[in-house]
């Protein structure tokens, strides 16, 4: 079978790789830096940026969160089966 991603540069305005369940931790990271969340069931999702800053976003079921993404907190988050959008 053709693998389109073989020869493809990983970029961060194209498809991710892959998505990671997410565990939300107050203490760890991410294992891979998310380009975005993928949120199934709605509420509140409490995580660091890229930039290091700490936010809390209401989003509904089956929503996106898109933004690059370090950690998700336990604490704040109440929204679940969250997915993390990876490349590379």
């Amino acid at each position: 079978m053709h693998n389109p991603f073989t020869s493809r540069s990983s970029t961060i305005s194209g498809p991710g790789t892959d998505y990671l369940p997410v565990t939300p931790s107050d203490t760890n990271d991410l294992s891979d830096i998310a380009v975005s969340l993928y949120v199934e069931n709605g509420g509140d999702v409490t995580f660091h940026s890229i930039r290091g800053t700490q936010r809390t976003v209401a989003v509904g079921d089956n929503s996106w969160l898109l933004c690059g993404v370090s950690r998700v907190f336990e604490t704040g988050t109440t929204a679940t089966g969250l997915h993390a959008v990876v490349i590379g």
